[in-house]
């Protein structure tokens, strides 16, 4: 399933970024993302993937529901969601986003076995998801929303207190890896009563924060 989690002013938001992001701050972000320990020939790549990959979403199964909510703009911490169109009728597809959470998942998932700190990785994305958690906001026809700057700043910090030497891999997986977990999946047993055409984990209202923490929290680690 292919849609745009963003509309309107959002939309354009999103691509005055993009081009502030590869035209002026790529330097910037390629930085970030070697500090956390991608190579600096795949940081492109990473980027590009990580945006695209937020308008594709995978299903992986459906809840039964008693009423799907129709197409509308909903507005959660400032920032403005479409709710995409029906799938199914009285149904709810539960799906993974590829840019929010695939590929973070991935990543975290190379830089836990590269770097190999196993425990602390563990114990700061424990941190992040109990922090989070309770900040996370079910939206009744999208999904779950969440403050986009609190992710990589909690990210950040736990890592600097767990490892100060080597921060910022830390902080990127627990703060990616935190999020999906505190946000999207201890909140999946919501999804019954979102009312949501679509429930996309690590998409919609956290898709932001998790992005935002691989370069906020690189750069701050």
């Amino acid at each position: 399933m292919i849609y745009s989690p963003f509309g309107g002013i959002c939309l354009l938001l999103l691509l005055v970024l993009v081009v502030l992001v590869f035209v002026v701050e790529l330097r910037i972000l390629a930085y970030a993302y070697r500090k956390i320990g991608i190579r600096p020939r795949y940081v492109f790549a990473v980027l590009l993937l990580s945006l695209l990959g937020s308008h594709v979403n995978i299903p992986l199964y459906r809840v039964p529901v008693a009423r799907v909510v129709p197409p509308h703009a909903v507005s959660a911490f400032g920032w403005t969601y479409v709710v995409p169109p029906t799938v199914e009728r009285d149904v709810t597809v539960v799906a993974i986003n590829v840019g929010g959470a695939l590929l973070p998942v991935l990543l975290s998932f190379y830089l836990l076995i590269r770097t190999r700190m196993y425990g602390r990785m563990l114990v700061g994305t424990v941190i992040v998801a109990a922090i989070v958690h309770p900040m996370a906001r079910v939206v009744p026809g999208v999904g779950i929303a969440l403050p986009i700057f609190v992710p990589p700043l909690i990210a950040a910090g736990v890592a600097l207190v767990l490892s100060r030497r080597r921060a910022p891999p830390l902080a990127y997986v627990a703060g990616c890896m935190g999020t999906l977990i505190g946000a999207d999946l201890l909140n999946l047993g919501e999804v019954a009563r979102l009312g949501a055409p679509v429930v996309s984990i690590g998409g919609a209202g956290t898709f932001d924060g998790i992005f935002l923490t691989g370069i906020i929290a690189g750069l701050l680690a």
